[in-house]
């Protein structure tokens, strides 16, 4: 969303930024990027106030249940205005590996059993969970909400082809965007310089959580064994007491939670580990690594929409718990291929994630669409459908708790 902003900035709109979450201490300055920043409210007439007053040219959904929430608002107060979704990832894709790793686990009796289960689930490619996909109401109102924008940002170029060739999304209406990064300029920290694994995420999203629980359960006592004086840092915001439960200094298994600088604490650290067994999108974690020069080891569904035919990922993809441990491993105690590994992470930056060549063609794009938005949407008979039936029923829905809420603080309760 950053990476968004910054390049709206630079091509010289006038942003505004309205969210109906709490304010944080924490949260990104805005205010010194110049961006005007708006408390709204969800099913509240006061966000219809304020879009009347700013009326944009173009509007960015934060994910497809922000759409849900106001894009009919939008659409009745600037219906000439582009409607953006930003989907992140996909949702559905998500909870679909999600489904299907739980349902492996609970069928697996023994361990061996167990790592063969998340070994096939990591060997399987997205497109053969499009029937688990297509069961979920998750995917019915994701999809529905990409049909009703006028266009979607993907930030997984795998996740565009599923849309188009499963889905049936027209390619017009998607446009591929990853991160928008730049390698770094300074000079990082060298092998001999560096100590330790590190793990990062926040703990609210539950790919992270699990990957903490398969970390501290089946993997690093594996790596642990090889490297006795190696510790795991686990760094993420909003951990939970059954996360700072599994803090041993015995095993070297420290969680640290929260950190103030994401970039410096992964720049101290050898190797990064990210074993994800399930997610979609591209992982913020790993493009993070990268930029600060530390070798990673991931899963297929770790570098899934980040790795790229004809370049070599910056340290080690493994499908399996062995293998994972002995990459990790092996990555750690080798200063020749750890150091291969930090160049071939900021080859990878420059090659998928340059952001003097993904600017340009987000604005250029969408100017394109905002010029074009009428043929666009003369063409579009399936995003006017879907948007007469959504707004109207949403509409009245949102209007009625609306009243509900306004009769409930009349009444003093």
């Amino acid at each position: 969303m950053l990476g968004l902003i910054e390049s709206f900035c630079l091509a010289g709109w006038q942003v505004a930024f309205a969210s109906p979450a709490q304010a944080t201490e924490r949260q990104a300055d805005l205010a010194s990027l110049g961006v005007a920043c708006r408390t709204i409210a969800l099913n509240s007439d006061c966000f219809d106030a304020f879009v009347a007053e700013t009326q944009p040219d173009i509007v960015v959904f934060d994910r497809f249940m922000v759409e849900e929430q106001f894009g009919w608002r939008v659409a009745a107060a600037c219906p000439a205005a582009l409607r953006v979704l930003d989907t992140e990832d996909l949702h559905s894709l998500r909870k679909a590996r999600q489904i299907a790793l739980q349902a492996g686990l609970k069928n697996a009796s023994s361990q061996p059993s167990r790592d063969a289960a998340v070994a096939r689930l990591l060997a399987a490619a997205p497109f053969s969970l499009f029937k688990q996909m297509a069961a979920e109401e998750i995917t019915l109102r994701e999809v529905a909400s990409i049909q009703r924008c006028d266009l979607t940002l993907m930030i997984s170029d795998i996740e565009v082809a599923l849309l188009v060739e499963l889905f049936n999304i027209p390619p017009g209406k998607l446009h591929y965007c990853p991160f928008m990064l730049t390698a770094a300029e300074v000079s990082l920290p060298a092998f001999d310089q560096r100590r330790h694994f590190i793990s990062i995420g926040n703990f609210r999203h539950a790919p992270n959580w699990d990957a903490v629980l398969w970390l501290r359960e089946r993997l690093w006592p594996s790596i642990r064994a090889a490297l006795p004086e190696a510790e795991l840092h686990v760094y993420g915001a909003y951990p939970p007491p059954k996360a700072t439960a599994l803090h041993s200094h015995r095993d070297g298994f420290l969680v640290k939670g929260w950190a103030a600088d994401a970039h410096a604490v992964l720049a101290r650290s050898r190797v990064c580990l990210a074993p994800l067994r399930f997610g979609a999108g591209i992982k913020g974690k790993l493009a993070d690594a990268m930029t600060a020069g530390t070798p990673s080891v991931t899963t297929p569904i770790g570098s899934e929409g980040m790795a790229a035919v004809g370049l070599s990922w910056p340290g080690a993809v493994a499908g399996q718990a062995d293998e994972f441990v002995a990459e990790a491993v092996a990555l750690y105690r080798d200063p020749g291929r750890w150091r291969q590994a930090q160049l071939d992470g900021a080859t990878l930056l420059r090659q998928r994630f340059n952001a003097l060549e993904h600017q340009p063609k987000l604005i250029e794009k969408i100017q394109q669409s905002h010029q074009h938005l009428q043929e666009i949407r003369a063409a579009d008979f399936t995003g006017a459908m879907m948007r007469h039936h959504f707004h109207q029923s949403t509409r009245y829905m949102s209007k009625w708790i609306e009243t509900k809420a306004r009769l409930r603080e009349a009444m003093g309760e």
